[in-house]
């Protein structure tokens, strides 16, 4: 890293694309949203670039661009759109929460995240960057990048996409399931949360396979 490059604060510039040598003139970020969580789908969230894109920030629409979970809901929404408007190609997998007690988290984990960036696979020699794993053979050959939601502008970009979507969902579930309060903690395992399932129960969209509440018989 350069020493002009301010790390830790969305105000820095996600520049790893820059260090790397790229023979193609797109880059596809993946990331991901919700693998932690007690309720709800997991998002995966692939998203290419055009180099030239990149060096203009979109025309200046991508400034502030960061990893999501250090932005705040107001300026991912604000981000959204923009993203939406000035990458080549985006595309979001799903799998539920009962695709989770089936199969297990990783591989739901892995399978979207294929699935995500395969939605790029015909752009012509593109460099694939995969915030945190290594997918397998069935993904198109790619780099996996440690916190790369915080050091890549295309991840960055994917994990504002998969956040705002799996938010977006929650939200839904809340006014099916108010008592719970998934508008609010997004299915995260909060106190609150937690005592609402070990009151209330599970609703169909919670992972039965997680621990669900303190209880440790539960």
């Amino acid at each position: 890293m350069s020493p002009d490059r301010k790390a830790g604060s969305p105000d820095r510039d996600l520049l790893f694309e820059y260090d790397l040598e790229l023979g193609s003139d797109f880059v596809v970020g993946a990331d991901e949203a919700g693998r932690g969580c007690l309720a709800g789908p997991i998002v995966a969230a692939g998203v290419a670039f055009d180099r030239n894109c990149l060096d203009s920030r979109g025309d200046g629409e991508l400034e502030g661009l960061f990893d999501s979970k250090r932005l705040t809901p107001t300026r991912r929404k604000a981000l959204f759109p923009k993203i939406v408007a000035t990458a080549s190609r985006i595309r979001v997998v799903m799998r539920s929460a009962a695709f989770i007690d089936r199969h297990g988290i990783q591989r739901a984990n892995i399978e979207s995240l294929t699935e995500a960036v395969a939605g790029s696979a015909d752009l012509p020699d593109a460099t694939f960057l995969i915030d945190g794993f290594s997918l397998g053979p069935d993904a198109p050959e790619h780099r996996r990048v440690v916190k790369g939601d915080a050091t890549s502008a295309t991840i960055a970009a994917a994990s504002v996409i998969a956040k705002v979507i799996r938010d977006g969902c929650m939200e839904r579930a809340s006014i099916l399931h108010p008592e719970y309060g998934f508008d609010g903690h997004k299915g995260y395992g909060s106190e609150a949360h937690r005592e609402a399932i070990a009151s209330l129960g599970p609703t169909p969209i919670h992972r039965l396979s997680f621990r669900l509440t303190d209880d440790a018989g539960s």
